[in-house]
């Protein structure tokens, strides 16, 4: 038999790894349904045209097609050609103008399914992944107060996660809109992109990009790498900008809204967020804040979470549907957790208790102890042979199963594996602690995860 060969690009955890994913996504949609965000799905496939509006480059996107389709697809007919979504925005934007009749907005939406990428894999970056995202749409507008919340909810969903503190990186497009209008940069959006790239390329990268892909004087340049320099956590940004020399209304407008957005978090959440100039996120439908997020301590994984705000993703010609949103690259996280030993599980198994076979006459026996416990919403599972007691305790001792149940004609028993006490238990009032009856993911040094 040919052993097969596995593909990168596609995690596939084992059952520890599985639990603790479980764990995260179980949290992550807990926080977001606390914050009154409804939870949606969408089909896995959307018309390639519609898939390619964002600008994403068609290599990254997978086509779906029939094995026995008759003739060969016309490439130029993005209409007709179906591909795996790449993010959840797209679909999402989509599903919102097909249902806004029936929608109340603002409408405040989570999502958390899988996305293909067809990228070259690496650390952190797979062909298929999970990601959760939370958006607040609105009808035509959207106050301004809905970017404060989003990163202020993400923060709280990130830190109820066993990883390491997060830092909420946040920008205002209008800030760096208005900045480069100001010195008589014309090619804004071009000169976003090149700035998107300045932890990648450096510097004199981005100064020779501005020139030669945005044109930008050396003047404006050396200006414009000034205003990606500023960072900080108070209204001091605001300052700093200012002192820079260049003034615009629009500037005026997104400093308000960045200053407004860090005092808030100041107040909230504390030492979570600052803002970093730098940060464009080189997409051109956004138009408000924007927000990356890296792992302290960890930032060579580079962003784990961002997103910002666009008016204009969602028309259909008569109105407009803004939006604000962040994603999660959840298998990105969770690579990382795994791998480090950030958290584990206390067990791999759901069960919770061992039901021992005494022989094989008497297996209906334990299977109705086994009943009896579920019924009771306590994980049980009968032992696979009736072996000595001795063995079937190895068996649980294994998979981390805390308690085996000894049936017998004089009373039940059930044994605590790990201390060794051992005492008279009856199946329909037997209680297991409340921290053993489910599997629970704790810290890699052993400590409760929330």
């Amino acid at each position: 038999m040919v052993r097969p060969s596995s593909l990168s690009g596609f995690p596939e955890w084992l059952p520890e790894g599985r639990v603790v994913e479980q764990h995260v996504l179980d949290s992550l949609r807990r926080t977001f349904e606390l914050h009154g965000f409804a939870g949606i799905e969408t089909r896995a496939v959307e018309p390639l045209s519609q898939l390619l509006r964002k600008g994403e480059t068609s290599k990254e996107v997978y086509l779906l097609r029939r094995l026995q389709e008759e003739g060969e697809p016309d490439a130029a007919d993005a209409d007709k050609q179906l591909g795996l979504h790449f993010d959840l925005t797209v679909p999402f934007a989509r599903w919102v103008l097909e249902n806004a009749g029936q929608l109340a907005f603002p409408f405040k939406r989570y999502q958390i399914q899988k996305v293909w990428r067809g990228e070259r894999p690496q650390d952190g970056r797979f062909r298929e992944f999970t990601q959760a995202d939370i958006d607040v749409v609105g009808a035509d507008t959207l106050p301004f107060h809905y970017e404060v919340e989003l990163p202020l909810v993400m923060a709280e969903a990130l830190a109820a996660l066993p990883i390491p503190p997060v830092r909420i990186s946040v920008n205002n497009r209008k800030v760096a809109q208005g900045f480069y209008e100001a010195i008589g940069l014309e090619d804004v959006e071009g000169a976003l992109r090149v700035i998107d790239k300045l932890d990648k390329i450096g510097p004199e990268g981005v100064a020779r990009g501005l020139i030669d892909e945005a044109g930008a004087t050396p003047e404006q340049a050396a200006q414009a790498l000034e205003l990606a320099s500023i960072s900080g956590s108070d209204a001091a940004v605001a300052d700093q900008v200012l002192a820079l020399g260049a003034r615009s209304e629009l500037l005026d407008t997104g400093l308000q809204e960045l200053v407004t957005l860090l005092e808030a978090a100041q107040e909230l959440s504390p030492g979570t967020v600052v803002a970093d100039l730098k940060i464009a996120r080189g997409l051109d439908y956004y138009t408000g804040s924007v927000y990356e997020t890296t792992l302290v301590g960890h930032e060579n994984l580079g962003s784990i979470c961002s997103g910002g705000r666009y008016d204009s993703l969602a028309s259909d010609g008569r109105r407009t549907f803004p939006g604000v949103g962040l994603s999660i690259g959840v298998s990105r996280l969770l690579a990382r957790v795994l791998s480090d030993g950030l958290a584990e599980p206390t067990r791999a198994v759901p069960t919770a208790v061992l039901v021992a076979v005494t022989d094989e006459e008497h297996r209906r026996t334990s299977d109705r102890v086994a009943k009896a416990l579920r019924a009771r919403g306590i994980p049980a599972d009968v032992a696979p042979t009736a072996a000595k007691f001795g063995k079937q305790i190895r068996f649980a001792d294994r998979r981390s199963i805390p308690f085996v149940w000894f049936p017998g004609e004089d009373g039940d028993e059930v044994k605590d594996i790990r201390s060794g006490d051992q005492s008279p238990a009856d199946a329909g009032t037997w209680e297991p602690p409340a921290e053993d009856r489910w599997p629970r993911v704790v810290d890699g040094q052993g400590a409760g995860v929330r």
